[in-house]
C-alpha cells in the first residue's frame, strides 16, 4: 500500500474548498515496479567472480608446472592437491558459468519471470558456493601438508612429502622457514612456489564463497520482493 499527499492551492482553506472542484494528486509508492537493487547486486557479483575465477585457474595451472616445466607433471611428481585441479573446474569453470548466469539473470524483466530466475540463481549460488568452498579447503590442505618433492631420506634420494606435520617430529613447515630451502632438492624453490600459489587460490576461492553466500541472500530477497527494494516508481492518481 502507498501513502499519498495532496497539493492544495496556495492561500486556500481546506475546510472551505468544495471536494468536487478539488483535484488531489496523490503519489502512491508502487511496490510491484521496484528498481534494480537486486539486479545490480546480482550483476556486480557476476562481474566480480570472473577475475577471481581466472586467478584460481592460473594458480592451479602454475601449481601443476613447478619451475614452469611440464616434466614433473608427466612424471607424476606434482603435489597431490594440485592434481585434483579444484582451481580449474571448481573455482574456475563452475564459477565462470555461475557468473555468466548471474549477469544474464540481472537483465530479466517482468515480475514472475524475474522471481523464477531468482529461484534458479539461488540454486546456482549454492552450487558455486560448494565448489568454491571445496577449492578453498583443498588449498588449505595442500598448504598445510607441504609439497611433493625430491628429498634426502635415510634410504637416499626419494620423492615424497617430507614437510607434512607429524606428531613426533615437528608441527609443520609453515612456522619454521628454515625448512623451506634445506629439505626439498627438486623442483627448485617448490616450497615457496606452493605456499604462494596455494595461499592465493585459497584466499580467492574463500572470497568467492563469501560472495556466493551473499548472493544467495540477495536472490532470496529478489524472489520475495521483486527486482528491487530501494527506489519506487511514483504514479499520480486523481481523486
Amino acid at each position: 500500500m502507498g501513502v499519498g499527499f495532496c497539493d492544495w492551492p496556495p492561500g486556500s482553506d481546506i475546510t472551505q474548498v468544495n471536494n468536487k472542484q478539488l483535484t488531489c494528486h496523490c503519489c502512491l509508492f508502487l511496490t510491484c515496479r521496484r528498481q534494480m537493487c537486486v539486479s545490480r547486486f546480482l550483476r556486480c557479483v557476476g562481474v566480480s567472480l570472473v577475475p577471481m575465477a581466472i586467478i584460481c585457474m592460473v594458480s592451479n595451472i602454475l601449481l601443476l608446472l613447478p619451475e614452469l616445466k611440464p616434466r614433473f607433471l608427466l612424471e607424476g611428481h606434482v603435489t597431490r592437491e594440485a592434481t585434483w585441479a579444484t582451481g580449474l573446474w571448481g573455482s574456475g569453470l563452475l564459477v565462470l558459468l555461475g557468473a555468466r548466469a548471474f549477469v544474464q539473470s540481472s537483465k530479466t524483466k517482468g515480475c514472475w519471470a524475474f522471481r523464477s530466475q531468482m529461484l534458479c540463481q539461488a540454486l546456482y549460488s549454492c552450487v558455486v558456493l560448494l565448489a568454491a568452498s571445496g577449492c578453498s579447503l583443498v588449498s588449505a590442505t595442500g598448504l598445510s601438508q607441504g609439497p611433493l618433492c625430491l628429498y634426502n631420506s635415510s634410504s637416499g634420494l626419494t620423492w615424497g612429502v617430507p614437510l607434512q606435520p607429524l606428531p613426533d617430529r615437528h608441527s609443520g613447515y609453515l612456522y619454521n622457514q628454515t625448512l623451506w630451502s634445506g629439505v626439498c632438492m627438486a623442483p627448485r624453490s617448490v616450497v615457496q612456489w606452493n605456499v604462494v600459489l596455494f595461499s592465493i587460490m585459497g584466499i580467492t576461492s574463500a572470497l568467492q564463497a563469501v560472495l556466493c553466500g551473499l548472493n544467495i541472500l540477495n536472490s532470496l530477497l529478489g524472489l520475495i520482493l521483486g527486482q528491487g527494494f530501494g527506489r519506487n516508481r511514483v504514479a499520480p492518481v486523481s481523486v
